[in-house]
């Protein structure tokens, strides 16, 4: 395991679901456009039913706008509809709708929200989340992210696979376990 740490911890201007009093803070950097990210996705809500308010979740920008055209815009779509109030909601559209990210379905996903969709449309237009992603984006290449999905466990990075549903939320629930001082599983004591 590649012991990178997570250089911008997680604050204010981050997406978080869940308490970041948790015992298990995960912060995912991800492309909505990224088929990996879109695998990622399913693994990751199960995770968060599955440990419940042992876990929280938080969703950071990493745009890999050369391999996937549509991801920045996207990424704006999300703060958009966030400051909307619909952040997550927004985020799950964009995951269960991967392959369909240009402007007019953002529009049409902001319509089926029930968003402003002008107010929406307006901020798109101006690049007024421009900077968000870009932060996000930064953050992620100084925490020495260079691929999508990247996760952070408790601020460690997580190299292992997080392919393998059962594995990765065995993970995480091993983590909470010893955030609460109970024996991880398969130990020797």
């Amino acid at each position: 395991m590649n012991m990178s740490q997570l250089v911008v911890p997680v604050n204010d201007r981050d997406h978080v679901a869940g308490s970041v009093e948790a015992p298990v803070v995960l912060v995912e950097y991800g492309d909505f456009e990224c088929p990996h990210c879109g695998r990622a996705y399913p693994i990751v809500e199960a995770a968060r039913r599955y440990l419940s308010d042992e876990l929280c979740f938080v969703y950071r920008h990493f745009p890999l706008a050369e391999v996937h055209p549509h991801a920045t815009l996207a990424a704006e779509a999300s703060e958009a509809a966030g400051t909307q109030g619909k952040f997550w909601d927004m985020h799950h559209m964009l995951f269960e709708h991967q392959n369909a990210l240009d402007e007019p379905y953002l529009l049409v996903y902001a319509d089926e929200l029930h968003l402003d969709v002008t107010r929406f449309a307006t901020e798109l237009a101006e690049g007024v989340h421009t900077r968000k992603v870009r932060d996000d984006f930064r953050g992620g290449v100084r925490s020495g992210v260079n691929g999508t999905p990247t996760f952070f466990i408790n601020g460690a990075r997580f190299d292992g696979n997080w392919a393998d549903p059962g594995a990765f939320i065995a993970v995480l629930a091993q983590v909470a376990a010893y955030v609460h001082g109970s024996e991880p599983i398969g130990s020797d004591r």
